[in-house]
This record gives C-alpha cells, structure tokens and sequence, in this order.
C-alpha cells in the first residue's frame, strides 16, 4: 500500500512553486513568495482543499545568514536531513537535460490541519541520485543558485518533471496552478499530452492544443519588478532541452527574443492574477492586452498569531483560527487583556534580542520593527534620511530592530545591512537599533508579534503585495507604510495604522519620493505616534483592536484560498 493512496482517489489542484516555507526545519524558501506558498497549503488544508503542492528538495537550502561585526553578509548552506521530515517514495521519473537522462525521486511531506486532522501531500523533487551524473545530483541542492543554466535546469525539472512525476504517483489533476513563472515549463508538457493527430490538421503548428492547455492552467504573478521576470536565451534553451519543443512555436508563446517565463505562463492560462489589486493594475501596464485579475494575498491566520494572542482570541473569539471573519468582534476582548497579549508577546522579543546583541533594549520604550528582504526598493535606510532630525525627534523615545538577507549576488543589498549597523554606531546612546541575523519563520513570529509598529518603506510602485504587514495586523500591531501592495486596500489613516508619503494617485513623475516620504515618515513619528504611544494608551489599544479587526479579518489565507477556488479553479 503506497503512503498516498488515500490521496489519489479524487481529482487535485497542482500547485507547482520553486518554494514553500511550511516551516524552518524544512528550510526550502527565500522569503515571502516560498512563506505564502507555504500559508496557501496550509490554508489548503484546513478548508480540506482538494490540493497537491509540487516544489524542489534544494537539499543546501537558500543560505543561512551570518552578520560579522561591521555588518557583512556572510552566507552558508543551510544543509537539512529529508529524511528526519519527509517519506521518501520509490517513485522515480526522468527528464532529458543536456542530452543525457536525469532521474528525479519523489519525497512527501504531509501537511496537516489542526482543526480536523485533514492532510495534504507535498511533493518535493530530488535529483540526487546514484543513477544520476556528479552535476545532475546537485541540481535540486540550492534555491536560486547557480548561473542561467543551473536556473533554467531546476525550472525544468520542477514544470515538466513535476508534470510527470504527479502522473507517475497516480495523482488525477483538475487544474495547474503555476506560483510564478519558476513553474511555467509544466505549460509545454501538458502540450505535450493533449497533442492533437497531426494527420487531422492543415499546419503542423495547430497540433498543439492550446485551449485545452490553457483550460487547464492558472497563473499567479507576484512581481512588478523587472528582473523578477526569468528569462533564458533560445540557444541556452536549445543546448539544454534539445528538440524537447519547436523553437518556432514557443517564440509565439515566450516571446521572440528569449523565453519569458512569464509570458509563457500568460498565454497559456485561463486564469492570470496579481497578488493586490494595485499590483493587478501594474502588471497589466507591464503586460499590455492580458487580463490579469487581482486577488489580494493573506496569511495563514493560525501560524502568524502568537501565543498570548491565541489564548485571548481563544477565549473571547471561539473558532477564529478557521474562521478569520470572527475578528470582527474583537471589541469584546477586553483592553487589558489585549494589552496584557501584546506585552507578553514584547518581553520575549525584548529578552531574545538582548540575548544575541548588547543593545540592551526595555519592553516600554516604543519598538519599531523593519524586517523584509535586504534590496534597495524596499529603502531599508529611509529612517536615517537626516540623521540629526531622527535624533532629535526620537532619542530615547524609540528602539528598532532590524532583519533580512540579501540575495548573495545583490551588492547593494549587502550595503544596505552594512549602513544599517553604521547608522546604529552612530546613533549608539541616543536610539537603540538592533539587526538580527538569519531571519527565518521563528524570528518573523517574534517580530511581528512584539514590535509596536511594523515598519515598510518601499518605492512605488515596486510592492507587489508585503504579507509581513498582515502578520502584524494579526497580532494587533499597526502598520506605518508606504501605500503600495496591500495597505493600500488595509489602510484607514489613524484608524489601522497610518501611510508614508502621498497617495498613488498624487505622485507625479518630478516628485522626489525619497525626500517627500522621509518627511512624511519623521512628521508623523514625531507629532502623531510618539505621542499617542507615551499619552493615550487607550486610544493605542483601540487602535490595534482595529488592526486586527478590519485588517486580520480580511488579510488571511483562508479569504484568498476562497477566492481563488471561486475564480480560478472551478470557473
């Protein structure tokens, strides 16, 4: 009997993405695309969801994070056991790669709920196998590693291995959900199977059966960023998948003058989203003449609520954790017993960041927290624009913290965590600021629970959606950002937290953003949330009764999970 026998018997939606964090100790995700992967499965799971998740194994992870004492990035692999945390299977499938048969294993990891017990499979591919070369076992060890062709190899294996290997487990598959184009290669196999008799049809280029492909598939996009946009030059794809697809046809679908991964996703799909309806918006500027909807992203309510907030909402919001909507009526908790939560929630993070630094931060001392991907659109550094007005203004008054990696080829990510810890020498004795290394899930919970206001300055309109902010709102902590992704649709300026900078529709193109939004940043810090933190405590509470009320209730995984069955996968 097969560990998945259970799972084969009803028709699934395949959700392929390169990453999903379901936890640390399956360290097989960057950031926030690989931890929504992981809130949408286990969304998936507690709403019984008819799901089978698809990913790589990358054996090395993405790199664990070490900071030296001038603020350098240094990275390691962040190697894990499979073996201690998933079911290997004796399912095996092949893909040609250079010419040359590369085997690809299939590992299970069951997600369950714990509101009924209900699981989902996860499969996660794995190359490192005897019967395969030196280089094809290292293809599934490192998450966006390697050059082009490492990159276009593990795209390979996820799309169309992950096709097959799903057919080689049993599984039955009712619509393909690519989470970014990692996935889109998924597209040619499954042109592939529904290839048309090329004896009933006139051009040989109408063999491909696109609308049945196209029936088939889903496509959700999460970035208006350029060069999040993978792309590989039809020679590379030549040299490594053969004559797998005629070049002739996938110029038509992934464009003339290399494969966008993107575009090949698109056009194949039925179904194309954006993570917020700004970023909806942006993504149809960028691609002009596709329909892309908008389905805004949420968190999984239960993993991203601390454990004194649990206990409160467990006492007075009975059934919250499988129905956010609940959050409405946060008002019946009573303002000392939120206050109490958050407390509880601030001295552990108080206590663990004194612990791995010499900050020597207290729990009343207002704490911002700044914890998000190190790159320069997310402008890590736009709180110390005028470091002698951020003195006067806020010396004793505010302590941060800090967290996030970059990417171990951006330069200027690195930078970033280097004039952050330049700045905290700086401004050591006046305001206390703390970075803490290797940001994982463990972490993000403490963060997003002890912090007092959660901090995010991006450029727009460059955030596509920003879940941190959701995971704040849960544990009633307000939000003070920049309105772009989705607190464009969370925010009630003094109500929810409050905005930086203008609104979108009153940019204009000469506008200096950086110095418009700093401005707007150090006004508000220093005339409305100092005050209103250190003198109207009650007003504060109410404040974070409305984060979670208006923004948890509706910014969580289940909302979004209902949505995209409604629209996406049942249409």
């Amino acid at each position: 009997m097969s560990i998945l026998d259970k799972h084969i018997t009803e028709q699934k939606i395949a959700y392929f993405s390169m990453e999903i964090g379901l936890k640390d100790d399956i360290p097989t995700y960057s950031g926030g695309l690989g931890v929504l992967a992981g809130d949408t499965v286990k969304s998936a799971a507690d709403l019984n969801l008819p799901f089978v998740p698809v990913t790589l194994i990358s054996r090395k992870g993405y790199f664990r994070q070490e900071i030296d004492n001038k603020g350098r990035q240094i990275e390691h692999p962040a190697v894990w056991d499979p073996s201690k945390q998933l079911k290997k299977t004796d399912v095996k499938v092949s893909i040609t790669l250079d010419g040359r048969p590369v085997f690809i294993q299939a590992w299970v990891y069951f997600v369950e709920s714990p509101r009924d017990g209900s699981s989902i499979p996860v499969i996660y591919l794995d190359t490192d196998l005897p019967e395969n070369s030196p280089e094809d076992r290292t293809l599934t060890d490192h998450l966006y590693g390697g050059d082009d062709a490492y990159r276009l190899k593990q795209e390979v294996i996820l799309g169309i291995g992950g096709v097959r290997m799903l057919r080689k487990l049993g599984f039955k598959i009712k619509k393909y959900h690519m989470n970014e184009g990692h996935a889109a290669f998924l597209t040619l196999e499954l042109l592939h199977k529904f290839k048309k008799d090329i004896e009933s049809v006139w051009d040989e280029s109408q063999i491909w059966d696109t609308e049945t492909v196209k029936d088939l598939c889903v496509f959700t996009t999460h970035t208006p960023v350029e060069a999040g946009h993978d792309k590989f030059s039809y020679d590379l794809y030549n040299r490594v998948l053969g004559d797998y697809f005629p070049e002739k046809i996938l110029k038509k679908l992934a464009g003339e003058q290399n494969i966008n991964m993107t575009l090949l996703g698109f056009n194949l799909s039925n179904f194309v989203n954006g993570v917020a309806k700004k970023h909806g918006e942006v993504s149809k500027s960028m691609f002009p003449g596709y329909i892309i909807n908008a389905i805004t992203n949420g968190v999984h309510s239960y993993t991203w609520t601390c454990e004194s907030m649990k206990k409160v909402f467990d006492k007075y919001l009975l059934g919250w954790a499988n129905e956010p909507e609940i959050f409405v009526r946060v008002g019946v908790i009573p303002d000392e017993e939120l206050w109490g939560a958050h407390m509880e929630a601030k001295k552990k993070l108080i206590y663990y960041v004194n612990s791995i630094s010499d900050t020597n931060m207290d729990s009343e001392t207002l704490t911002i927290g700044f914890a998000r991907r190190a790159t320069a659109y997310k402008r890590a550094d736009l709180l110390f624009s005028d470091i002698k007005r951020l003195e006067k203004i806020a010396t004793g008054k505010i302590q941060i913290i800090y967290a996030g990696k970059a990417h171990p080829k951006d330069t200027v990510g690195k930078q970033l965590i280097e004039k952050i810890f330049s700045y905290a020498q700086q401004l050591k004795g006046k305001i206390k600021i703390a970075f803490v290394q290797n940001y994982n899930m463990e972490v993000a919970l403490k963060l997003v629970s002890g912090v007092d206001v959660w901090l995010n300055t991006p450029l727009r309109p460059l955030e596509a959606s920003g879940t941190s902010g959701m995971k704040a709102a849960h544990n009633g902590v307000m939000n003070f950002s920049v309105l772009d992704g989705w607190w464009i649709e969370g925010h009630i300026e003094g109500f929810t937290g409050w905005s930086i900078g203008p609104a979108p529709t009153e940019i204009r193109p000469d506008n200096n953003m950086n110095r418009i939004d700093a401005e707007d940043l150090y006004y508000k810090l220093e005339k409305i949330i100092i005050p209103l933190y250190y003198d109207n405590r009650k007003q504060w509470i109410r404040m974070m009764q409305n984060a979670i009320g208006k923004n948890a209730y509706y910014f969580n995984s289940h909302r979004m999970m209902r949505r995209y069955v409604t629209e996406a996968y049942i249409r």
